[in-house]
């Protein structure tokens, strides 16, 4: 007969320690020293917290500071934009102001003297108010009414398409593509 195990799968466990069960005595103050090690590290570990925390919140402080300042400086700019905000249209009006004191500094001037002044000083203002984007909006007759820009006076019986736009009674302007004042306009009422 055979001297091997009745059962081959017992002859693979791994035999048990001869020693005592566990860790040797000097074994166990390493592994004692490893699971201490954490421990040991609270103080140090709360010092890099306590400085991190520090950081951060010096950080944040120079950031609300900064914020702050440039929020300031935003309202100052703001307020200094509002203030000096017609400065460039004011001073393109200046030439115009002084055409017409100078037609009233003419006494003895003749009608055609004043006529001719007055055109130039017409021209002045429109290339005042053109240099600072101070549009006309003078529909033609036949342009179709456009709300946005127009204003009906009245609906008057035209020979032209309904809702167009029959005569203009007072221009109006844009400002930069925004309405300052629509055109007063008479409009072709629906025929029927």
């Amino acid at each position: 007969m055979s001297t091997s195990s009745p059962h081959p799968e017992e002859s693979l466990a791994p035999s048990p320690p001869e020693t005592g069960a566990g860790p040797t005595p000097e074994a166990r103050p390493a592994a004692a020293e490893g699971s201490a090690s954490p421990e040991a590290s609270l103080p140090q570990q709360l010092a890099e917290l306590q400085a991190r925390h520090a950081e951060v919140s010096d950080a944040y402080l120079r950031a609300k500071a900064e914020a702050e300042n440039t929020r300031r400086r935003a309202d100052e700019e703001i307020s200094k934009a509002r203030k000096f905000a017609v400065e460039s249209f004011a001073e393109s009006l200046l030439p115009v102001k002084d055409s017409l004191e100078a037609a009233i500094a003419l006494p003895n001037a003749t009608h055609e003297q004043l006529l001719e002044g007055v055109q130039a000083t017409l021209r002045q203002l429109a290339a005042a108010l053109e240099r600072n984007k101070v549009m006309e909006i003078a529909p033609e007759a036949g342009t179709k009414f456009d709300p946005h820009h127009h204003q009906a006076i009245s609906m008057v019986p035209a020979n032209q398409e309904a809702n167009t736009v029959v005569a203009v009674l007072q221009k109006g302007y844009l400002i930069a593509d925004r309405v300052l004042r629509p055109a007063l306009v008479t409009v072709a009422a629906p025929k029927g």
